[in-house]
């Protein structure tokens, strides 16, 4: 898409479905290339959301539509879910493809951004608007990868590189697995002294399979809510292992991060390191996301919210997808992912058995 005329008939078709959300539907709106969600009571003043999907392995393309479905219809936000699609202006997702970020001109309205992104290297013109969003010191929430959401020497503004983006924006980088990975999983273990603060409201029993990441660059600044134990197996009920070495200290699983933007504007960021889309079987990781996602917006959050799926939730399991063609085949689209819909994905090859998630009907 690359001729002017076709860049004015996209921007068009944008303006149009802007128009359309506005306008109080309540149905799955598709603006180009992104997936918009409107709340039952839609308006001009229902606080709007951006969640950024673009990972190889924790499966945000699945993950995000369903948090998007719950922040919409049962929290009243305007959600709209950015996608990584394939190369050469392809219309499929493509999750492998770290180039293949379109939509973020949706940053533009955000209130909030919810990023689970791995290693992408937008372009300059998508980039400006990650740099003016944070420019303008506006909350964010990092699940998983984001502490490594972006790679590349590239910089957003003058003085944030891609590669620092997790350190600066969430206080934390890619660091290690710190549990065994596909084989011991995370239990959330509230920080003493945290029990009463908003975002824990409700919470009482995460669990991800995704397993442990090693936190190491936290400081005083930041406020940790959860540590995650490592459990024995990837069975949730699993007790905690017993292992001194690598369960005392736990690491930080859930934290407060306060940041500095290109420009020098102080802004909040939460972040978790569980978020692959099984994390998300568990009831309470789904309350904290929602929970921070309320708070952050200065919404009042409840004592116990609403998160149950709004359509049936199917999650594949977590790993990377080697086969080159698989995301083309796939041919998954952001309107496969909308309200009425579950789209079943399959394992990735290599998944152990987890069968603590709800399966479609036969």
């Amino acid at each position: 898409m690359n001729s002017p005329f076709q860049k004015i008939c996209l921007q068009t078709f944008v303006a149009l479905s802007v128009v359309m959300t506005f306008a109080g539907s309540t149905s799955t709106v598709i603006a180009a290339d992104t997936l918009v969600l409107n709340p039952p009571d839609a308006g001009a003043t229902a606080k709007h959301v951006v969640l950024i999907a673009g990972d190889e392995e924790y499966r945000s393309e699945e993950s995000l539509p369903m948090l998007a479905k719950i922040l919409s219809q049962k929290h009243g936000f305007r959600c709209t879910v950015v996608f990584s699609f394939g190369p050469d202006g392809a219309d499929y997702i493509d999750s492998n493809n770290q180039q293949g970020l379109r939509g973020l001109n949706a940053l533009e309205t955000a209130d909030l951004m919810i990023i689970a992104t791995r290693f992408r290297q937008p372009d300059p013109e998508q980039a400006k608007f990650i740099t003016n969003y944070l420019n303008a010191g506006k909350p964010l929430i990092g699940l998983r990868t984001s502490t490594h959401a972006f790679r590349g020497a590239q910089k957003f503004g003058d003085s944030l590189s891609y590669d620092e983006f997790g350190l600066k924006v969430l206080g934390e980088q890619w660091v290690s697995h710190h549990g065994k990975h596909k084989e011991e999983g995370a239990r959330g273990v509230i920080e003493p002294g945290k029990e009463s603060h908003p975002i824990l409201r409700g919470v009482r029993d995460v669990f991800a399979p995704s397993d442990v990441y090693g936190v190491t660059h936290l400081t005083d600044v930041d406020t940790i809510l959860l540590r995650g134990a490592i459990t024995e197996s990837l069975d949730p009920a699993s007790p905690i292992l017993k292992d001194d070495r690598r369960n005392q200290p736990m690491q930080p699983l859930a934290w407060l991060h306060p940041y500095k933007a290109p420009n020098g504007k102080d802004g909040l960021s939460f972040c978790t390191t569980a978020g692959a889309a099984v994390d998300f079987v568990s009831e309470d990781l789904r309350r904290l996301v929602i929970n921070a996602a309320l708070h952050l917006t200065g919404s009042e959050v409840p004592e116990k919210a609403d998160v149950g799926f709004v359509d049936p939730f199917y999650p594949s399991f977590f790993g990377f997808i080697n086969d080159k063609t698989y995301w083309k085949n796939a041919n998954l689209k952001p309107e496969d992912l909308g309200l009425g819909k579950s789209r079943v994905m399959p394992d990735p090859p290599g998944s152990p058995a987890w069968p603590f998630r709800p399966v479609p009907p036969k």
